[in-house]
Order: structure tokens, then sequence, then C-alpha cells
């Protein structure tokens, strides 16, 4: 998952993002209130991680500027202020959950992976396309209960692919996502690592489908999850 974290203090917002790195998420921090909607209207998130007390312009305005803007992203709050009336006023203005400072890491992670969930209509444990399972907690990939073999950059596709299982995901979208530290990354990247995935993926009864113009999506592929697994097949019994 693809995290926008809008925090002015400095320590705190390096720590998250190397931690919640560790959990396979990714996380672009930002340090003014001016900046959000911006990178919103530029980056595909799932979800925005905003402290109140933010420079430039403060939390309950950048809220409100963004459901006035249509964007119906998750939004945790971060909070120091933990009366009721404040909780009320943000959850009316469009806030989805709140995490009052200092907090731990764990339910940070948690209510993040819940707030997903909600959003896309599903309160399932794992993130799943067919017999694929992306397990945040163990952090693998499971094709039929067994653990996939990967490299790492193959991991972090299919991973974000299942994150967004029957959504159209673009090149550049993956591309940030796979190579985020890495420059001068080309397109064609992509595609060579999804072709190499699709060879994984044959007969699993899970497939990577091109829709022209959107990019790639995973889907179930009821065919081949019909037919009986090969001999040599790692995931067969």
């Amino acid at each position: 998952m693809r995290i926008l974290l809008a925090e002015d203090e400095p320590e705190l917002a390096r720590w998250l993002v190397q931690a919640l790195a560790q959990s396979g998420l990714q996380v672009d921090w930002l340090n003014d209130g001016r900046l959000v909607l911006p990178a919103l209207r530029g980056t595909r998130y799932d979800a925005l991680v905003l402290d109140l007390g933010l420079p430039g312009r403060e939390g309950p305005e950048v809220l409100e500027g963004l459901r006035d803007a249509g964007q119906q992203l998750p939004v945790l709050i971060l909070t120091a202020r933990d009366s009721l009336m404040g909780r009320v006023h943000l959850l009316r203005a469009g806030a989805d959950d709140f995490l009052a400072k200092p907090f731990e890491l764990a339910e940070l992670e948690a209510r993040l992976l819940a707030l997903v969930r909600r959003a896309r209509g599903t309160e399932a444990p794992r993130f799943a396309c067919g017999p694929l399972v992306w397990d945040p907690l163990s952090q693998q990939l499971l094709l039929r209960h067994q653990p996939m073999k990967l490299t790492a950059r193959e991991h972090a596709l299919l991973r974000a692919l299942v994150q967004h299982s029957g959504q159209p995901m673009s090149k550049r979208d993956l591309l940030e996502r796979v190579f985020a530290d890495e420059a001068d990354v080309q397109p064609e990247a992509v595609e060579v690592l999804v072709h190499r995935l699709r060879k994984r993926l044959e007969g699993s009864g899970v497939r990577i489908a091109t829709l022209r113009g959107l990019g790639y999506v995973l889907e179930p592929d009821a065919e081949a999850a019909a037919a009986p697994p090969a001999a040599d097949d790692p995931a067969a019994p």
C-alpha cells in the first residue's frame, strides 16, 4: 500500500517512514498542509495519515478541502488533541479514524489496514485474489497456501497488484511502488516483471490482465482454476 503522511515533526515522520516500510507500506512524507491536495492529485494513494497541527494549512482545513474536492481517500487523523467535540467535528468533516499521540506502531498499521479494507468494501483479514493471498502479518504472498519464491521486485509488484485486486494500475503507479528508490528507471522494467510474473502464475487460477489505456489488473482466472494443478506445480499439494 502507498500512504501519504502529512506530519510536521521530522523525527516522528522519519521513524514512521522507515518502520512502515519494513511492513511493506510505501510512505511519502509532507511537512506542510498546503502540499497535501497537490500530492493527492498527482499520485494514487491508499490512505492519508494527517496530523492536525500542520504549518501552512492546518489538518482540519486540509480535511475539509479534500472532501470538498470529492476525494474519498481514507483519512486517519494523528492528534494530541483528544477532546470529544474535536473528534465529532472532524468526523463530520470527513475523518475516518483517529489515533492519539503517543501511539504504538502496531496499532497504526492495524488501523490503516482496516481503513483500506473498509474503503474497498471488504472486511477480509488479508488481501486476496482467487488462490493468491497477501498476508501483511507474515509479509508473504501465498499461492494455494504456499509461500511464493519471488525476487524482491517481483514480490513488490505482485503485492501492489493483489492489494488493488480488480482495480487497474498504470505502469507509472507500479513503477513508483517497485522502483521508489531508483532514478531513471524506464516503464519497460515493469513490462519485464509482469512478463515474468505471468509465467509464474500460469495455471494458478489468477492472472495479470492488460487493460488498454489503463494498465494491469490482477483477476481470478476461472478456466485455470478449474483445471487440476500440474504435477510439477510448486503450489500442488
